[in-house]
């Protein structure tokens, strides 16, 4: 993978896990005046392997012109959520930029994985609104059925392994060492958003005296209005479609199509989390929490404890 002379390209990447409070941390490292993000935070341009569908990848032009507009003295960042999952993403960074920091967000598997269902119907990825028998039906999508028309990363769809922080944090220690790898608990960053943020930027080599307007609410659960509005909006009609790309510019068009999506969801709290749900997912991951205390040597048995019910936790994430 070439990069083009004399470009600025990241000095750190913030690489997931989903629904773990990064959206918020990418936008508070991003008013530190020491700091560069791009306003974009989910620019994929590494990890091979993912499946990514009804989205054209970025070119390395496309990529690293996101960042030419960065201060020379400031160091430059990016985030994309699926890097942690990916099998490939973490020696590609590397091979990238070896010097590379990482910035690791992890939550308990099974709060995670009820955001994440939520957030794959505000989307467009997830089309089974029950959260229960999306879980169930990761056999059919292994097989490649009963994926949605308009879904743009079916792997995702495969909850039981999106959770695999062990293995996935073992990838990203192997390529780059663990003082290049600042890994951060969910639990932490909600309980001490200011503190997290702060050893953050020790981690990254900044000031720490720099602190955000607020420590506001950034990615509250959203849902969708209609998800048949939402189908059209993925895959709209072929006749229609052609009619309006000849006769509205593409300003407009992308500025229309972005106000339509936008009013089509609304801040709304998940449905109750069932507790033998939550009891068979923690269960099913307790092997991974007992592997991951071991490879941080971090206590999780919070993790292990009985889940909230509640409707919209996670509101930074």
């Amino acid at each position: 993978m070439s990069v083009a002379r004399g470009a600025r390209r990241p000095d750190f990447f913030i690489v997931g896990a989903p629904k773990s409070g990064t959206t918020a941390m990418y936008a508070y490292l991003r008013s530190h005046p020491g700091l560069f993000l791009p306003e974009r935070k989910e620019l994929r341009y590494f990890g091979a392997d993912l499946d990514i569908r009804n989205r054209v990848a970025l070119t390395e032009d496309e990529y690293l012109a996101h960042f030419r507009d960065a201060p020379v003295e400031a160091l430059v960042g990016t985030g994309y959520v699926w890097y942690l999952y990916s099998r490939t993403a973490a020696r590609e960074i590397h091979d990238f930029n070896p010097n590379a920091r990482i910035i690791v967000m992890l939550r308990d598997p099974v709060s995670m994985l009820h955001a994440l269902h939520s957030e794959h119907l505000s989307n467009g990825n997830e089309d089974i609104e029950d959260f229960e028998l999306a879980l169930a039906a990761e056999l059919d999508r292994r097989a490649g059925r009963r994926i949605p028309r308009q879904a743009h990363l079916p792997q995702g769809l495969l909850y039981s392994e999106v959770p695999r922080y062990a293995e996935q944090l073992e990838r990203y220690f192997d390529a780059f060492g663990r003082e290049q790898v600042h890994v951060i608990l969910f639990d932490d960053f909600v309980a001490a958003v200011e503190e997290a943020y702060r050893g953050t930027l020790r981690f990254l080599g900044v000031p720490d005296g720099h602190r955000p307007a607020s420590f506001e609410v950034v990615n509250p659960n959203r849902k969708i209005r209609s998800q048949r509005l939402r189908a059209v909006l993925s895959q709209p009609p072929e006749l229609p479609r052609r009619v309006i790309r000849r006769l509205v510019p593409a300003r407009l068009r992308r500025a229309a199509f972005a106000r339509v999506k936008e009013l089509n969801v609304q801040v709304a709290p998940r449905p109750p989390l069932d507790p033998d749900v939550a009891r068979r997912l923690q269960e099913a991951f307790a092997d991974e929490v007992v592997r991951l205390e071991r490879l941080l040597g971090r206590d999780l048995s919070v993790w292990k404890q009985p889940v909230a019910s509640a409707g919209v936790d996670g509101t930074l994430a």
